[in-house]
């Protein structure tokens, strides 16, 4: 039984990894930019009937890099032909942009390839489980962890540790400065938005193998990715990491205590505790542009 218990906690922290990939690129493009991404969620379906697509002619690992730079220029092209029209605007109009934005892309979705959920088989150098003693665990979900690992470890170094990240981070606290320096924004929102959605499009191929492919399968993970910048903070990424490792803690422990079907009600309840205690989130960072 314990077993068991162990094992969807594990699960719930799986959960929180893809939750924390798609909402580190929904806190980076509304912190720099002020555009509240409801289209994120789209991308992340994108990505997961990229990897239908592109895995018979380039295999799964070809899928999970040509997938994400595919959505990557996808999103180039909706950066400069709609968000740069609304970076000055209330984000309100900016919610609107994307609700319509995600409709179009789902409805696409759903016109090409169907309503009809679609199997996505697992890679067969991924099968399989790992043995430690008594816990048995599976082979792809240890390799899905890994590799948001190492996306989320890539994206701080970036950040924190290159010429590009200072620059993005100086943005997201006060543009303005960066304006008196002759620094323009408009090139690093371009970067910053396709990285965002290449990120939630890589969550996408990697939960392909997990559940059926179809068109709504971005909506509860665009919902959850949203409780967890809202309990992490706006403009912090350990806070999306900590509110993303929590969220699944807690999805997990709900399941794990024979309650599945409160485990999203338990996330709902976690960021109106969270909101009341600290509105501005666990971690949130004063953002002049938007005070």
């Amino acid at each position: 039984m314990t077993l068991v218990f162990l094992s969807q906690l594990l699960n719930g922290l799986l959960d929180g990894f893809y939750y924390m990939l798609i909402a580190l690129g929904l806190s980076l493009i509304f912190s720099l930019g002020g555009i509240v991404n409801l289209a994120h969620g789209a991308f992340f379906t994108l990505g997961a009937y990229l990897a239908l697509v592109l895995t018979p002619h380039i295999g799964f690992f070809g899928a999970l890099i040509v997938g994400p730079l595919i959505a990557a220029g996808v999103a180039m092209v909706v950066e400069r032909t709609l968000f740069t029209r609304f970076y000055r605007e209330d984000p309100l109009y900016s919610l609107l942009l994307t609700f319509g934005l995600a409709m179009i892309i789902e409805q696409s979705l759903r016109w090409y390839f169907g309503a009809s959920p679609r199997a996505y088989s697992m890679p067969n150098e991924l099968r399989g489980q790992v043995f430690m003693r008594d816990f048995v665990y599976s082979r792809y979900r240890f390799f899905l962890i890994g590799i948001a690992v190492a996306t989320v470890a890539a994206v701080w170094v970036l950040l924190n540790r290159t010429a590009f990240g200072r620059i993005v981070r100086a943005g997201i606290q006060n543009p303005d400065i960066l304006g008196t320096l002759g620094i323009s924004l408009r090139p690093y929102l371009s970067a910053v938005v396709a990285i965002a959605i290449a990120i939630a499009a890589l969550a996408g191929v990697l939960m392909a193998p997990l559940q059926p492919v179809h068109p709504m399968m971005g909506v509860e993970v665009g919902t959850a990715a949203f409780v967890v910048v809202v309990i992490g903070g706006l403009g912090s990424f350990w806070g999306v990491v900590v509110a993303a490792l929590l969220v699944g803690l807690v999805k997990g422990l709900m399941i794990g205590i024979g309650y599945t079907q409160y485990s999203m009600l338990a996330i709902y309840l976690l960021m109106f505790v969270v909101l009341f205690l600290r509105p501005r989130g666990l971690f949130g960072e004063r953002i002049t542009r938007f005070e």
